[in-house]
């Protein structure tokens, strides 16, 4: 390593993950401060890493548990869409690989859209089998919304019940369905396969709000995916209800 490195090369190849552990050590002994702070702050990103890739690790300790009970292909689901005004509700079901880390895996209302973007596509390419349902709207008004999910989400299981063996799922159990499962509390913030099924539900139930919004521009659905925001609702009463919007939601508009 050379004697004096200039700062600015010692803050890219910090950057860069150039430097082994023996010449972090000897720039500890640097008596230059913007050097010291360089090292702090570096030292400060490995140990969010490191916790990062722990948090990773631990989302998968519910899937590790029934894979030690003898299941082989577990299946987290999750549904996107239960409060909005308009548009289906929609779930996904999602095996991924054992121990697979995806990084800022979390669950899809707690990450911004591009990186939720980023983990879809991630998804989609890794997971050992991936499917989604919906209920639409005249379902959601039929059978209110709660039933509406379960039905969207049973959907989503039949797109993957040859692969898995196990569910487990966000919230709440499911009827009727031909695997083995278990409900999981908060399962999209700390199980790997269910914050990876809210990921795919959520983008895929924005890409259909999208498409809405090419049919109905005059109500913004691009903007607020169906949500009831101000210019939503404003939207609803002045032009009426599209055939998008569940009449059962719009009682107290």
């Amino acid at each position: 390593m050379r004697s004096k490195w200039t700062v600015s090369e010692i803050a890219s190849s910090l950057e860069q993950g150039l430097l082994s552990g023996k010449e972090i050590e000897e720039l500890k002994k640097d008596s230059r401060k913007s050097v010291q702070q360089l090292l702090q702050r570096h030292e400060k990103r490995q140990e969010q890493k490191r916790k990062e890739l722990q948090r990773l690790r631990r989302m998968f300790r519910l899937e590790r548990a029934v894979q030690r009970s003898g299941y082989a292909y577990v299946a987290g689901v999750d549904e996107a869409g239960r409060g909005p005004l308009a548009g289906p509700v929609v779930a996904a079901a999602v095996v991924l690989p054992p121990g697979l880390i995806l990084n800022g895996l979390n669950d899809s209302k707690k990450i911004p859209h591009l990186q939720r973007e980023r983990l879809y596509q991630e998804i989609q390419e890794k997971a050992e089998a991936l499917g989604w349902g919906m209920a639409g709207v005249e379902e959601i008004d039929r059978l209110n919304i709660y039933h509406a999910s379960l039905l969207a989400m049973n959907r989503a299981v039949g797109k993957v019940e040859e692969k898995a063996d196990f569910v487990l799922v966000d919230g709440f159990p499911l009827k009727g369905l031909n695997l083995p499962q278990r409900p999981v509390k908060r399962g999209d913030s700390l199980c790997a396969s269910i914050a990876a099924a809210s990921i795919v539900a959520k983008v895929t139930r924005d890409e259909i709000m999208q498409e809405l919004d090419r049919q109905y521009p005059a109500y913004g659905f691009a903007s607020h995916k169906g949500y009831a925001t101000r210019e939503h609702r404003e939207a609803v009463k002045r032009f009426g209800p599209a055939p998008p919007h569940r009449r059962s939601f719009l009682h107290n508009l």
